[in-house]
């Protein structure tokens, strides 16, 4: 199966979703976030590596820290995760209610037209 990004388009599944430019800048949002924090946790762990591989008490002290800080980021991002796959998954309910009552095609684009009720 593959995805892909195009422009604001979400394409998977065969099928295609038009995404709300508000839905699309929060995606990016937490992805920078996200990235920021495993960057930060990467310089951490070679940190604690040299730390412990130094042997030095003072350092090794200075580990429950880093570690402390690592678990706590590990939480961030998990959580940054399931709001990501929270807000996705409610993007991808609203374009399908949005197809199934007529107001949005399977491209995303506005469907116009009317319903009549016979009498």
């Amino acid at each position: 199966m593959e995805s892909r990004m195009d422009g604001d388009a979400f394409s998977g599944y065969g099928e295609r979703y038009q995404m709300d430019g508000r839905v699309l800048q929060n995606f990016q949002k937490r992805f920078v976030e996200v990235q920021y924090i495993l960057d930060q946790n990467r310089l951490l762990i070679n940190e604690i590596n040299q730390n412990h591989e130094s042997k030095q008490v003072d350092h090794l002290g200075r580990n429950v820290g880093l570690i402390r800080e690592l678990n706590n980021n590990i939480r961030t991002v998990a959580s940054l995760y399931g709001d990501l796959s929270h807000s996705f998954a409610r993007s991808i309910d609203a374009s399908s209610e949005g197809e199934s009552t007529g107001t949005l095609k399977s491209d995303g684009k506005a469907n116009n037209q009317k319903r009549f009720r016979s009498g």
